[in-house]
This record gives C-alpha cells, structure tokens and sequence, in this order.
C-alpha cells in the first residue's frame, strides 16, 4: 500500500507537475490575466463550469480562463493549503479581511442574524458591527464562560432566533487568548437548523494556523486564516484563506470572481515558497513561546500573562477545551504590566531586537499594544470587560534564540 506521507513532506511538490513548466522543479510565476483556449468548444466547456451552470463531469479536466477565476500559482497553493486541515476545498484570497468579508456576504443577507463570538480581531469587530448593519444585518454576541444554554437563550431574546444564518467564532482570540469550544457552537448552530436551512459555523483559525488546530475536525464548516501571519510568515505578503467543503468554498470562489478580491500570482508564489518551511518555522516559535512565557511568569514587573500554557487547573472549561482543540500552546504571548499605558508604551519603546509593530506570527518577534492599536476601535466598555487595558501588552513569538527575545523583554521592562 502506498505511504501516506505528512503535508510538510508534500509541501515541496504536491500538485505540481514540472513537465508542463520546462522541467522547472519550482512553481514558476504564471504572470499572465488570460489563458487560450485550445478550441471554441473547450472556452465554452470552461465557462459552463466555472459560471455554475453545470457540474464538471467525472474525468473532465478543466482548463484555465482568466486570472480572476484561477491561476496556476492560486490553483496549487490551494490544493497544497487543504493538506493540513484535511479540507476537501480551498479560496485564497488578497487579505484574510477580504476571505472573512466574502464569506460574511456570502453567507448573511439583509436581516438575518449573525451570532459572534467575543473578543475578534479589531477589523473584523469592525466590520461586523459599523459595516454590516449598512446591509440590515443584525449582530449579537457571546462571551466566554456562557454555556450553550444561556447562548441559546441570548439568540432566543432577539426576538429574531429563525432568522439566524452564520455561527462566526475566533479561537484562540486576539489579543486575551480566551478558548471557544467549536463543537459546541457547532451544536448551537444546528439547534437552530432546519431541514429547510442549514446554519453554518466559521472559525478563524489565524491565532493558531494551520498546524496546532484543526476547526474542520471539532465541527466547523468553515476556517478561515489572514495567510499574512503564520501561513505567509515573512512580513512581506497579504492574503488570506478560506477552507471548506467543495459545495460551500464553490460558493465563496463563486463571490469572490465577481469581487475580484482573489489573490494575485505573485501572492499564491510567495505563499508556496513559505508553505515549505511552515512547520520547521512554527515549531520554533511554539517552543520559544514557551519559554518566553516562563520568563514573564516569573517576573515581578508582570501582573498577567495570557497563554495558553497557563491554562493549567484540570477540569475547568478552558482547561478542557484546550486538551480537545490546540496541539500546542502556540506562538502569541498578551501580558499585563504593573501600571498603565506610560509603563505598556516605556517597554514598547526601550524594546531593541523585538519590532514594534502589528500583524503576527512572522520569522521576527514583534510587540503591539492592542488597546491603542489594532482594537482600538473596539467598544470602550467591551475592551474593559474583555480585559484590553492600556496595560495589555500583545507578543508574537518568533523564531530568534529564545535567550536574545527573553533578554531584549528582560532589559525593556526593567525599564520602568
């Protein structure tokens, strides 16, 4: 029988064939916006399929047509992406704000409500709540330590429960690294069901990537990823992703053609080449994670700190969610400061080796302050319930010695 070999083995070659690129043994860039037909009939074959109109046939192979429909750098790294959460589907797009954008319009239309879970990246809190009421969409949220019972009970006093559509959740969340259970908001999207009308549960999976959690397989429908931060790993690409089952990414590639948000050539090649390396690179920050963490445990100028690795008392809802769901404790590090935003932003800029910048899960450590930055368009009162203070601080790990990142936190908070 033939060896099922792991994603990061086939991350070099899969769906790839060098004979059709001069032997090339890497991906070329496919550079071009249109593609020839061989005949009048194969055109029509394409577009028959590509516009929906009917199901390509068993053994029918398709063709390319334009670049806003697909590409072979986009084609391939799609296939390579499904790999690691074992989709049957993949859309890549420009930005992950673009792939949770498509599937939010996707999926919602005016009036239906949207259940969320709470605390979300800042952009996508801001889309939900300033951009898709402009649609008449409604939004309610939850927030950890609800049961499924009083979930149910807070859709329920809406007074619009039946007109519940989208179940979207973010775990681990940014910046608190708070645990949602995805299979019981798969439960609570299927109470509310219909043989009529399917509910379906998004995950945004960005926190963890694709290696240290797999949303698919705890009941999610969809996962979705800002392929900018683990994914692309290098601070020099935008994209996201969208991964699924065929009959639901045909639907979000299907808006995505007419939005024209899909990626470019040059994106979907740049995502390859860091697609070889990503578990080499994510297993080093999850280890320096780690230890960087200990530090920050143990030192007396630090109130707080958010990981995963704390969430250590057997038997309670965060414990047993993360023994289910995370694989590792992953890679972002949020902590609290004795004081305030002087003493947060006195570390932020004594900081040297560490980048004093947004975006996360990059070859290089970086350090932001989520209240002032990228939440700070969230809610006042919801940033203090949620614990973003101006004392939070939010760390990506990256893949530096653990010794010089601990050293360079060690010098900046001694700082103060």
């Amino acid at each position: 029988m033939e060896r099922k070999m792991k994603p990061e083995s086939l991350m070099m070659s899969y769906g790839y064939k060098p004979e059709l690129s001069e032997g090339a043994i890497k991906c070329p860039i496919f550079q071009t916006s249109t593609f020839v037909f061989k005949s009048a009939e194969e055109g029509k074959a394409f577009f028959e399929v590509a516009y929906g109109l009917r199901q390509k046939k068993e053994g029918e192979e398709l063709g390319l047509i334009y670049s806003r429909i697909n590409n072979p750098d986009l084609e391939i790294l799609e296939n390579r992406l499904t790999l690691w959460d074992e989709a049957e589907e993949c859309a890549v797009f420009e930005s992950g704000m673009s792939a949770i954008s498509t599937v939010l319009l996707e999926f919602l239309k005016p009036g239906d409500l949207l259940l969320i879970s709470s605390p979300l990246y800042g952009g996508s809190d801001h889309f939900i709540k300033k951009i898709l009421p402009k649609f008449n969409i409604n939004v309610v949220e939850f927030y950890v330590g609800q049961s499924k019972e009083e979930i149910i009970d807070l859709i329920n006093k809406t007074g619009i429960a039946d007109k519940l559509s989208l179940v979207y959740i973010e775990t681990p969340a940014n910046p608190t690294n708070d645990l949602i259970d995805i299979n019981c908001c798969k439960e609570i999207a299927k109470h509310f069901s219909s043989p009529e009308k399917e509910i379906y549960l998004a995950v945004d999976n960005t926190y963890m990537g694709p290696l240290w959690q797999h949303p698919l397989m705890h009941g999610a429908d969809l996962v979705l990823y800002s392929a900018t931060k683990y994914i692309g790993g290098h601070s020099d690409v935008i994209a996201g992703a969208c991964l699924g089952s065929k009959e639901l990414i045909s639907r979000v590639k299907g808006l995505r053609t007419f939005l024209g948000n899909m990626a470019s050539p040059n994106t979907g090649w740049l995502l390859l080449r860091s697609l070889e390396t990503l578990k080499a690179r994510m297993d080093i920050q999850a280890f320096n994670a780690n230890k960087v963490a200990d530090f920050l445990n143990n030192h007396a100028s630090v109130e707080k700190v958010y990981f995963l690795g704390n969430i250590t008392e057997k038997d309670t809802e965060q414990f047993n969610i993360k023994k289910r769901q995370c694989l590792t404790n992953g890679g972002m590090i949020s902590f609290d400061v004795k004081g305030g935003e002087n003493e947060a932003f006195k570390f932020l800029n004594s900081l040297k080796l560490i980048k004093l910048a947004v975006s996360l899960g990059s070859t290089e450590s970086l350090a932001e302050h989520p209240a002032t930055m990228t939440h700070v368009d969230v809610d006042v009162k919801l940033k203090q319930k949620l614990h973003i203070t101006s004392k939070m601080i939010r760390l990506s790990i990256g893949v530096e010695h653990y010794e010089d990142i601990i050293y360079d936190i060690k010098q900046a908070i001694e700082k103060n």
